[in-house]
């Protein structure tokens, strides 16, 4: 069956629920009431794209993870890729990364990643089924609305604990919203033609299909749960919000004047992700952190959407990640204009 008309098929037949899991997450943080919220300063760390083994990082985290033991934050988000992109996608690999977060002593929210799920297909993967490896992650590292860590926040979740959607996460700390959504590399599990679905993979053309249907369903239920986010914003008068994905975006091609390389194939798989955040951030009169990892270059700039349309209230970081590892710490302080000030913390030894 050629892949689009198996596509096709799929995508009607989740077209009814994908309706009823979006209308699910109304109401799950309240939005009304409009007293602004009080901010205190507090500081939270950024992390991800770690251990890998090929780096040979494993002698390195006890250190990461000991100084940010150490350190006065609050709590911290890792930003997904727990392992490289090289290794399998084995069970065992999922308990290894759940024993290292709860090594925090401090609360640790976790997103996925495109090496745990999104990239498990490809053979020096193990020739995983990469949507089994997603529900696997769900059930196992989202089963509760607890974060990792040996103290806990209460996150909420968008779908049910373990089923689907529960690894998009929010919290509500200090007056600050904080999102966690799966929105992995490798163009956000959209495959893009028959040569795409194949390449280096066990992938059949009507599992490309579902990957594609898969893609189109978390992708409006990405959005649905950043919008509401956004609006529970503004109606309690926040004045920061902080979205947490694993993917680089495109920002990080070449900049050259008159040509958009984001627009490149292979990237298209967050163009609606990107409208959307564009319009909401444009909407919003707080400031806008967007994190992120991927690509292993620590960065703060304002990548949207290009340098004659800056967004002057959205600030993007890229975290560090192999061979580096390091750490980001935020300050939140509502006494500075840009809300969120970003420090590189550079770890002794590593």
């Amino acid at each position: 069956m050629p892949l689009h008309t198996a596509f096709a098929r799929r995508l009607r037949r989740g077209t009814a629920a994908l309706a009823l899991s979006i209308c699910a997450t109304a109401a799950l943080l309240p939005v009304g009431g409009a007293v602004a919220q009080t901010v205190t300063p507090f500081s939270f760390g950024l992390w991800g794209d770690l251990p890998y083994a090929k780096n040979n990082d494993g002698p390195k985290m006890k250190r990461l993870i000991d100084h940010m033991n150490a350190a006065d934050i609050a709590f911290s988000v890792f930003d997904g890729d727990t392992k490289d992109g090289s290794s399998e996608c084995t069970d065992a690999s999922y308990r290894d990364t759940v024993a290292m977060f709860e090594s925090l002593k401090r609360p640790m929210i976790y997103v996925p990643g495109d090496n745990e799920w999104t990239d498990c297909h490809r053979l020096n993967n193990g020739g995983y089924d990469n949507l089994e490896r997603l529900a696997h992650i769900r059930k196992t590292m989202f089963a509760t609305n607890q974060s990792f860590g040996q103290t806990k926040l209460t996150l909420e979740q968008q779908g049910k604990p373990g089923e689907k959607f529960s690894e998009n996460t929010r919290l509500l700390h200090n007056g600050i919203l904080f999102i966690g959504l799966n929105i992995p590399g490798s163009n956000n599990n959209k495959v893009l033609d028959e040569k795409d679905c194949t390449n280096k993979s066990a992938r059949k053309a009507e599992q490309c299909a579902a990957d594609n249907a898969e893609y189109e369903e978390r992708d409006a239920a990405n959005i649905a749960w950043m919008k509401e986010a956004f609006a529970a914003a503004k109606a309690k008068k926040l004045p920061g919000l902080v979205i947490t994905i694993q993917a680089d975006l495109g920002f990080d091609l070449p900049e050259t004047e008159g040509k958009d390389e984001r627009k490149a194939p292979g990237f298209d798989g967050y163009d609606r992700f990107i409208d959307a955040l564009v319009a909401e951030t444009r909407a919003y009169d707080g400031q806008v952190l967007l994190v992120h990892g991927d690509t292993h270059f620590f960065k703060v700039d304002k990548p949207f959407i290009n340098q004659a349309n800056l967004i002057p209230n959205l600030t993007r970081v890229e975290t560090f990640g192999s061979p580096n590892a390091h750490w980001v710490r935020v300050d939140v302080n509502p006494a500075s204009p840009e809300l969120f000030v970003v420090h590189p913390v550079i770890v002794p030894g590593n």
